[in-house]
């Protein structure tokens, strides 16, 4: 049963320019919330702005790359007149593949410093708002490819080690989030029909689609997440 607890509040979504994060987005407006979107692709962000606000929504568009420390600075500040953010979803992602002795390493750290690093700074600038202003909710997106005991495919070692950071890192906010009314949630799903997948591994048939994963995420936000707050969320078919 959907709750007002969403409407009026203001909302960042990395990586919302497509995939996970556009569909986060859009269903985040459709609940009321002011989003601040953030991606790289200022057309995309724009056509996304231009949507939302076609049905009544809300939206404000920050370019951002969350590698860049800078750039998440920015994004912030862009929320100071909107009001403080309560939620937070970090969907930026990067997902390229190289077998372990051909990892490059500015192919390494490019890919821990969106999928990890740049997840870790958004996280921690919300955190520190949300703290002031009385408690916020945050969700992380890993992977089933970064979880323990599933399968794993090659050529996606720097993937899979971000993704498993990203399991600790929501894990470790939870633990000093919940005195503050701050609670944090992973989901961790398996092939999305996103760009990104499709670029990587065209064969591959995805059983998930970039709403199926918005509209849980949005459900989980909806809800009181305190008393799970850490948990991770395995999404391994259909919802």
């Amino acid at each position: 049963m959907p709750t007002d607890w969403l409407n009026d509040r203001v909302g960042i979504v990395t990586g919302a320019s497509r995939g996970i994060g556009r569909a986060t987005a859009l269903r985040l407006a459709e609940r009321g919330v002011h989003v601040v979107a953030a991606a790289r692709d200022n057309g995309a962000l724009d056509g996304l702005r231009e949507e939302i606000r076609s049905t009544g929504g809300h939206c404000t568009v920050a370019a951002c790359d969350v590698a860049d420390e800078r750039d998440i600075d920015r994004m912030f500040r862009t929320t100071q007149d909107i009001g403080p953010p309560s939620i937070l979803v970090c969907a930026a992602a990067r997902l390229g593949k190289a077998l372990f002795n051909d990892i490059e390493t500015p192919d390494w750290k490019r890919t821990v410093a969106v999928n990890l690093t740049g997840a870790f700074l958004c996280c921690q600038r919300a955190f520190a708002s949300m703290q002031e202003s009385g408690g916020g909710r945050i969700i992380t997106i890993a992977s089933l490819s970064g979880i323990y005991a599933t399968e794993k495919f090659p050529g996606l070692t720097a993937y899979n080690v971000s993704k498993s950071g990203v399991v600790g890192l929501t894990e470790a906010i939870a633990v000093e989030g919940r005195s503050h009314g701050i609670s944090a949630l992973c989901v961790s799903p398996g092939a999305v029909a996103t760009q990104m997948l499709h670029e990587a591994n065209p064969d591959l048939k995805p059983g998930l689609g970039p709403d199926d994963v918005g509209r849980l995420i949005v459900g989980l936000l909806d809800q009181d997440i305190l008393p799970a707050s850490g948990a991770n969320i395995p999404l391994f078919s259909n919802l």
